[in-house]
């Protein structure tokens, strides 16, 4: 954006959608998105006020996202469920049922999935902390960030479990700790307990906690169980309070690494982080778990968005065989 626009924007309202959000604990990229769409809101009316907006002017804007930007479907709904929180929560103002919309159409796609040798070739052109990581979204079915986000005290090695904190959706679950993963885990484990020590040395070893929590236990951030398990390199200033921090590996070293794998090992699929998490849950259902348990650790909030994996088997209801097998 030009910056001598910045002005015009009255900066006072998006801090506004900034601090409420943060009073509801929205994410930090949930911030980040909502701030980006309603900046891009204003700028497409000629940088009117929303208050002096309607329906139809939020009408106009998601679809000119779907005819003209061609954007997803996914990323026409955020666009609306921000500017919906800007006008409901930060400005009071109900803008009714919005009708005639054109709507982005939402593809039905199967995710992609690798067999239990592709994982393995993956995993074996991986190292270092990278291969830890991948092990563990293979082994647990996590998501990339809440795997990087995970902070010691969340890994219970007395009952193999990881706890997800403040998972997608803002919830809390369990899932398993793999065995195999336990002693590469514990040497990791060691080798960042020596690297927060000697933060501490350093007059560092602070760790990013929420708001609150940082206001109530003031020195939690400098204790052992509060450091992040997967630390960057470096620290940062945090830019809300200056207090340097040494933030989680960002998932993107996680991301070129994988892809660079992928490419070594010679898989012919379009792979990523993610697609290890869709692996395990597949694996899960290929192994005759129950389906509610397999909901249940990869922190789905409706069943049927677990069953897209009974299609990837071809399992829906029932195995099926193909008549040419039978020749």
């Amino acid at each position: 954006m030009n910056d001598r626009l910045q002005p015009s924007l009255k900066p006072r309202l998006l801090d506004r959608v900034r601090e409420a959000l943060r009073l509801r604990h929205y994410s930090p990229r949930t911030e980040q998105a909502y701030v980006h769409w309603i900046r891009r809101y204003v700028f497409f009316h000629q940088l009117r006020h929303p208050s002096d907006m309607d329906q139809e002017d939020v009408k106009r804007f998601l679809s000119h996202l779907a005819i003209d930007e061609n954007l997803s479907a996914s990323t026409q709904n955020q666009a609306l469920n921000a500017l919906v929180f800007l006008y409901k929560v930060v400005l009071g103002k109900e803008i009714g049922f919005i009708d005639g919309v054109v709507r982005a159409k939402r593809p039905k796609r199967l995710p992609v999935v690798l067999t239990h040798e592709e994982v393995a070739q993956l995993l074996s052109c991986l190292d270092g902390v990278v291969s830890l990581v991948c092990h563990l979204l293979y082994g647990s079915g996590l998501r990339l960030l809440e795997c990087l986000q995970m902070r010691v005290k969340d890994i219970d090695l007395e009952r193999n479990e990881i706890c997800v904190r403040d998972g997608k959706g803002q919830k809390d679950r369990i899932t398993v700790l793999p065995a195999a993963c336990r002693g590469q885990l514990l040497d990791h484990l060691k080798r960042v307990r020596t690297l927060h020590r000697e933060d501490l040395a350093r007059g560092l070893g602070r760790a990013p906690l929420p708001e609150a929590l940082a206001r109530k236990y003031v020195n939690a951030d400098s204790e052992w169980c509060w450091q992040y398990v997967f630390p960057a390199s470096s620290h940062y200033a945090d830019s809300r309070t200056g207090v340097r921090h040494r933030h989680h590996l960002h998932e993107t070293v996680v991301q070129k690494a994988v892809a660079q794998a992928v490419r070594r090992a010679g898989i012919h699929k379009p792979a990523t982080p993610h697609t290890l998490r869709h692996s395990f849950a597949t694996e899960l259902i290929r192994a005759g778990y129950d389906i509610r348990t397999v909901q249940e650790l990869l922190g789905h909030q409706d069943v049927s968005t677990t069953m897209i994996y009974t299609h990837v088997l071809n399992r829906g209801g029932k195995g099926v065989q193909s008549p040419a097998d039978r020749l």
